[in-house]
């Protein structure tokens, strides 16, 4: 028997069996990852997808995806590639990390490499191989992921890793067991270490009705985001809409509007995505005057009302951007 450290699970995987993931499995006594180099998603894409609204807007960066998750949502958006078995993949082509950082190289503005699509921990030892060249060649690299990720592995990936959108699912720890298959201390932890490395860091929420859309449990994450990592978050609350295995109502716009409006009185820079249809929803504004300072359209940025170094031009408060 082995064991995989790599996240929470701290899977004890026996010969010819695969750990939660479905992706590190025991071959012969040895712990070995079935996702090195098998790519299923390469694509150019704006920074403000992942979403980061406040790492390098306007900018392009390439998005690699493998397979496999460590989560076991009902209502995975990309459960095609993540919930899938291993076996689906096995014929993938496998991409060698030099010839993905030869594409972001020749891709007109690219700042680096995204992480995503699946959960990127789970291949670890890809992403890690990967973001090391890519830092080699003067890149950025961006990890968009779920968070469930144990401390050790994690603090040696923010030697590498530039920037973190974290899927901050729920408050409520009931929600995490229950729906995800995980827990949610893990993932707060997470989200303390990547503040305290100091690394750029933005965490979305997906509002799913009947589920995780209490408002007393919203107020207390708002909250713990505000107190325990900083107001200036930016904070993305996403809506939900059917897929997988799940069919609840797609999220009430109001419901959305709402929290927003909860979150703005801990947080300064709050935004709504998944509702292209509604504008001024995805604009940052000046948390001191209001003033609109970055104006966003689909996932086009425009900086407006904001000076060489950032500031406000109205008032001179300095917003809070990686650039």
């Amino acid at each position: 028997m082995v064991v995989c450290g790599l996240c929470p699970h701290n899977c004890n995987i026996n010969p010819g069996e695969h750990g939660v993931c479905g992706t590190r499995f025991n071959h012969r006594g040895q712990l070995i990852t079935a996702n090195y180099g098998k790519v299923t998603a390469l694509h150019p894409d704006p920074i403000e997808k992942k979403p980061l609204y406040h790492f390098y807007p306007g900018s392009v960066i390439l998005s690699v995806g493998s397979f496999g998750c460590n989560m076991r949502c009902d209502y995975c958006q990309n459960h095609q590639i993540s919930q899938e078995s291993h076996a689906v993949f096995s014929e993938y082509k496998e991409y060698h990390p030099d010839e993905i950082i030869q594409m972001a190289l020749a891709i007109k503005g690219s700042i680096g490499l995204a992480y995503t699509y699946n959960e990127p921990v789970i291949w670890y030892e890809y992403m890690t191989d990967l973001a090391r060249s890519a830092k080699e060649s003067s890149l950025k690299n961006v990890m968009v992921s779920n968070g469930y990720i144990n401390p050790d592995p994690l603090k040696k990936l923010c030697g590498l890793i530039d920037a973190f959108n974290i899927d901050l699912k729920s408050f409520d720890p009931g929600f995490y067991s229950s729906i995800t298959g995980s827990e949610l201390a893990p993932v707060l932890k997470t989200l303390k270490i990547i503040s305290s490395e100091k690394k750029h860091l933005e965490i979305t929420f997906l509002v799913i009705p009947g589920l995780n859309d209490k408002n007393d449990v919203f107020m207390e994450m708002v909250k713990w985001i505000s107190n325990e990592l900083g107001p200036d978050i930016p904070f993305h609350i996403s809506r939900y809409f059917p897929q997988h295995k799940r069919n609840t109502t797609t999220t009430p716009i109001e419901t959305l509007y709402n929290f927003q409006e909860t979150a703005k009185q801990h947080l300064s820079y709050v935004y709504l995505g998944n509702v292209s249809a509604y504008g001024g929803v995805a604009d940052t504004h000046c948390p001191e005057c209001g003033v609109t300072v970055i104006e966003r359209g689909g996932y086009t940025s425009g900086l407006k009302n904001a000076d060489s170094q950032g500031r406000c031009s109205r008032c001179q408060h300095e917003i809070f951007i990686n650039r």
